[in-house]
């Protein structure tokens, strides 16, 4: 059995009184006291996250903005520095091998964060594909740690933080999906306004002997304001009220962008790109991802059955991922439904351990915070 690997700030989740599960390979803080406390400090105030387990790739070269055109599904030539965009690693069939951030860093350097379970996939990709482009693509997730602030006092949380400093652009003048570059305690400080809870925040990149005091610094500077340190349980009722996909549960190799509502993702217009040829040839009829909301307290999960009637025999469609939403007080959840089942509005029913609970297809996100 292969040893889980943890953060470098484990210590200091052990100290907090986490419960830990694996999560992608490493032993992760799935809660610390109670998931709808967390939840609920993330929506009202803010949630302190460890993503440690996320994979940072460097990619630089004369040829960098090139490669990554013919690497990911998106266009990464036209971002500016200073720029972060979301985009797709496809396979050769148009199948979603992950999906990452990309963020422009110089003329000829670029971040690639990916998920913590296909390191080794995208890793391969990239590899692969550098093929004659003058370009070097650097694992760099060994030496790095990555940490969340994420809800509506996020701001004043890191402006609070004592040890960070020369953050250029300010905190107060970073754009969504922008990064800056600052310090604290005087080694290098990546801050990017992105984010998986549907709040505003920011991510923390540092070399991993600075992370522990960061951390500490946080939650000195954030506990006056309702900063709470939260585990994976809170991340995921949380993505899922903001409609964000999940890889393994929304997205897969058997997914395509367009089945997940994610199109608009792919730069079509690109001369070439891994996995063009393989979109091109995607099945018109396959199911489409749907938000299903529903009432009561009782819930679809993963892996039930979704019908179009409440005594149909064959499913139209399978759940991805639900729960009982914390923020607003009934069930949500996401399942891939034919086509002719996705109109928002339309009622179909979830097989809930044989009852068959009414679900209206709704138009993701559930949630959306006022500004």
């Amino acid at each position: 059995m292969t040893e889980l690997r943890t953060t470098a700030l484990h210590d200091r989740h052990e100290a907090l009184g986490a419960s830990f599960t694996d999560f992608g390979g490493w032993l992760m803080p799935v809660r610390y006291t109670s998931d709808l406390a967390e939840h609920h400090a993330v929506r009202t105030a803010a949630g302190l996250f460890d993503i440690s387990h996320m994979a940072e790739f460097r990619v630089t070269g004369a040829q960098a903005a090139a490669f990554l055109d013919y690497a990911l599904a998106g266009a990464i030539s036209p971002m500016k520095s200073g720029k972060a965009k979301y985009s797709l690693v496809l396979a050769e069939s148009g199948g979603i091998v992950d999906d990452v951030i990309v963020y422009r860093l110089a003329e000829d350097r670029f971040l690639v964060i990916a998920n913590a379970g296909n390191r080794d996939a995208v890793a391969t990709a990239l590899a692969a594909r550098v093929g004659a482009f003058d370009v070097e693509v650097e694992d760099q997730t060994d030496e790095l740690a990555l940490i969340a602030v994420q809800g509506p006092v996020a701001r004043a949380v890191v402006e609070a933080t004592a040890g960070i400093a020369d953050v250029e652009p300010s905190f107060a003048d970073l754009g969504y999906y922008a990064w800056s570059e600052g310090t604290f305690q005087g080694e290098p400080l990546f801050v990017a306004r992105t984010g998986y809870t549907g709040e505003d925040g920011f991510e923390l990149l540092v070399p991993n002997a600075s992370a522990p005091a960061l951390w500490d610094a946080l939650l000195a500077a954030g506990e006056p304001l309702g900063l709470v340190a939260a585990g994976l349980a809170a991340r995921d009722t949380l993505r899922l009220e903001a409609g964000m996909p999940l890889y393994g549960h929304e997205l897969s190799l058997d997914v395509v962008p367009a089945q997940a509502g994610l199109g608009r993702v792919v730069a079509t217009g690109k001369e070439d790109f891994v996995g063009k040829d393989g979109l091109a040839g995607s099945a018109p009829d396959a199911p489409v991802l749907v938000g299903l909301a529903s009432e009561g307290r009782r819930a679809g999960r993963a892996g039930y059955a979704v019908f179009d009637g409440a005594d149909a025999e064959a499913p139209v469609g399978e759940v991805t991922s639900g729960a009982l939403s914390p923020t607003l007080g009934h069930p949500v959840a996401m399942a891939f439904v034919s086509p002719a089942a996705a109109e928002p509005g339309t009622q179909l029913f979830i097989d809930v351990r044989g009852t068959r609970i009414p679900a209206t297809v709704t138009a993701l996100p559930f949630y959306r915070r006022n500004s």
